[in-house]
């Protein structure tokens, strides 16, 4: 597919090519969707370096989380591993998979039980149970998240950052959970952050922010972004119509 570039608030060094995708919720059709074109994109346009990110919340929600991981355990489709950050969700499971309690509680009130149904953990099961039921490889990809990546004039982050405060004395936690006051912050940041977390019907750029959670598992779109140089490119694949 062609992709349509417009000026970007940031910028890459050249021969840099990043690929960001957004939240994905267990939407594997459109997640796979979404690897196979940046594979075409890449084998269209070679660049001296590619990498494709995750902005987290690759779980919960949606049709088959489980696939998903197992998917991203097996690394990019450019060759490499995935970049892979944390989102909220993938917080929420691994508290509950190792606190219990009312971690596990919170969890499944917030969509931890498509997951469970996916590992086929019984419904009766104690969540001191549930832990074993989950694949290596799949709870590797997300013990080993990362909080943040920082690449060229970019800053990449599940929900965003406090703007009050310098990139490297950021909160974790912010980072993973914040939404005001970063989304309606009116100046830019010492790099243009991309972050996902907050979904909205198209991608949103800012001249501090670029968001690209488009709602996948409530039947929108999984968006990535593309960034090269000064400029910007969309790819996005159908969710499904709703999620479990």
């Amino acid at each position: 597919m062609a992709l349509t570039f417009h000026s970007a608030p940031g910028r890459l060094p050249p021969g840099q090519r990043v690929y960001a995708i957004g939240d994905v919720h267990g939407c594997v059709a459109a997640h796979a969707g979404l690897l196979e074109q940046i594979a075409e994109d890449v084998a269209a346009r070679p660049v001296e370096e590619a990498i494709v990110i995750h902005m987290g919340d690759l779980i919960d929600r949606g049709p088959d989380s489980a696939t998903v991981l197992e998917r991203v355990a097996r690394g990019s489709p450019i060759g490499g591993d995935f970049i892979n950050l944390r989102g909220n969700h993938e917080e929420l499971c691994l508290a509950a998979l190792t606190q219990g309690g009312e971690a596990a509680a919170l969890w499944r009130r917030n969509g931890g039980e498509t997951c469970l149904a996916d590992w086929g953990v019984p419904l009766k099961a104690p969540p001191e149970e549930w832990a074993a039921y989950v694949p290596p490889e799949q709870m590797a990809v997300m013990q080993e998240e990362r909080i943040f990546h920082r690449v060229g004039g970019y800053f990449f982050a599940h929900a965003g950052v406090r703007p009050s405060v310098p990139l490297a004395a950021q909160d974790a936690h912010d980072m993973v959970w914040i939404r005001e006051p970063f989304l309606s912050w009116p100046s830019p940041l010492e790099a243009v952050v991309v972050h996902g977390h907050t979904p909205k019907e198209l991608p949103e750029v800012r001249v501090h922010r670029i968001g690209i959670d488009t709602g996948a598992v409530y039947g929108g779109r999984l968006t990535a972004v593309v960034l090269e140089e000064d400029r910007l490119a969309f790819m996005q694949m159908p969710g499904p119509r709703s999620g479990r």
